[in-house]
């Protein structure tokens, strides 16, 4: 996946899918995870968190990391005929 496909519209159906997104949208942002941390008040732990291990992460840190991201969360109904298991 090349960087600029973290601009586009992802569908994320697990957690570590997330991680992967935010962590690689940050980096097409060349931004740290402290100087995403700085624009919302979070540590730069609690970004790694969210990249590498979201499963523990509160929903209030990832919408701040979101918003430091300047994206945010859309809801939709799922595609049909994708199961494979995934949420």
């Amino acid at each position: 996946m090349s960087n600029n496909s973290y601009m586009e519209k992802q569908a994320i159906r697990t957690p570590i899918q997330l991680a992967m997104v935010l962590s690689g949208y940050r980096k097409t942002l060349k931004l740290t995870q402290k100087q995403a941390g700085d624009k919302v008040g979070l540590f730069p732990k609690t970004i790694s968190a969210l990249e590498n291990s979201p499963d523990g992460s509160s929903i209030a840190s990832l919408f701040k990391l979101l918003s430091a991201l300047g994206l945010e969360l859309v809801l939709k109904p799922k595609s049909t005929g994708r199961s494979g298991g995934e949420w």
